[in-house]
Formats: C-alpha cells, structure tokens, sequence
C-alpha cells in the first residue's frame, strides 16, 4: 500500500508540474508530438506500401508459373494427340 501512495504521489506532482508548462514548452511539446506521429505515419505507409509491392510480385509469380503449367501440358497434350509422342 505503501508504495502505492507513493506511486499515486509522484504521478500528481508530475501532473502538477505538467500543467504549470510554459507556454512555449506546450508548443515545442506539441510540435515534437506531431513531428512523431507524421514520422510514424510515414514508416507505416512504407510498410504497406512494401507489403503491396510483395503481393503484386507474388501474384505475378504465380501467374507466370501457371501459364507456364498450362502452356507445357498443352504442348503435351497436342504431342499425345496426333501419336507423335516419344511415350
């Protein structure tokens, strides 16, 4: 309990002092705050943006192995078609 009133102590002289900021302390707070969060915003659109890069060459991987398959087994089943195969 103990430490608890101390802890609970701390956080309201801290508030106090909080509040008692300059006025120019609150503004070079605020802009440190907003200089943060448009750093963040920035990061997390790099972020998707690689995720989208990544699914688009997935995709385009995939395709390209699937016209691959069917291109492949088209050329087999025209082979086996006309008795021209080496099976």
């Amino acid at each position: 309990m103990r430490k608890f009133t101390v802890l609970a102590l701390a956080f309201g002289i801290g508030s106090l002092a909080a509040c008692n900021q300059s006025p120019q302390e609150q503004k070079a707070d605020n802009i440190e705050a907003n200089a943060e969060n448009t750093a963040d915003a920035i990061e997390a659109n790099a972020d998707n943006a690689a995720d989208n890069m990544q699914a688009n060459a997935d995709n385009a991987a995939d395709a390209t192995r699937a016209a691959g398959e069917q291109k492949a087994d088209a050329t087999r089943n025209g082979a086996d078609a006309d008795g021209n195969s080496a099976n």
